[in-house]
């Protein structure tokens, strides 16, 4: 099944400019399928969203509005600067989560990546994902020998939204565009 049959989406990944991939990478990593992304996300139970914001203009805190009102996850807010987001509890770091999470959502800057799979990978998540415009290939590849499953260049609330039939929340798919006519 191809990404288009799967979610009507294809691309993403080679539309990154190169000084985003992580330096001297050899070769693209090519990441997970359409049909690995959705099962990631079945299996998923709770996400750890990490660079989380209390800005209602930040990317994150859209994330966080959506997947605190439209999914079953238990969602966690990692940000040591902040205490507060959309009325939940924010931690510090990974480490002081009151439980390991599944999947880590990641919002910070491509240097801050290596350190971020570090934490991910010490306190036992399943997933690395990086947001829309974050690309590291060696985060990918250390991410993956160390038994995670890595998601790099996608927004978490963009592929949840578009396997579940949610795109329409976000102005997609809102069924107004139509091949019929309108009869007057």
């Amino acid at each position: 099944m191809t990404e288009t049959e799967v979610g009507g989406f294809a691309g993403g990944a080679s539309d990154v400019p190169a000084a985003t991939t992580g330096g001297g990478d050899q070769s693209p990593w090519p990441g997970p399928t359409a049909q690995e992304r959705l099962g990631i996300l079945r299996r998923t139970r709770s996400v750890a969203v990490v660079g989380a914001s209390d800005n209602p203009a930040r990317a994150s805190y859209f994330v966080a509005t959506y997947l605190l009102s439209t999914t079953p996850y238990e969602v966690f807010f990692v940000n040591p600067r902040i205490r507060e987001v959309l009325g939940h509890r924010v931690y510090p770091t990974l480490a002081d989560l009151p439980t390991a999470p599944d999947l880590v959502d990641v919002f910070r800057a491509h240097d801050a990546l290596p350190g971020v799979l570090q934490e991910t990978i010490d306190v036992g998540a399943r997933t690395l994902w990086l947001q829309l415009g974050l690309r590291h290939e060696q985060v990918a590849r250390d991410g993956e020998a160390a038994g995670l499953e890595v998601v790099m260049d996608r927004c978490l609330k963009i592929e949840h939204a578009r396997f579940h039939g949610g795109l329409h929340l976000a102005g997609f798919d809102t069924g107004v565009i139509s091949s019929r006519r309108r009869h007057a």
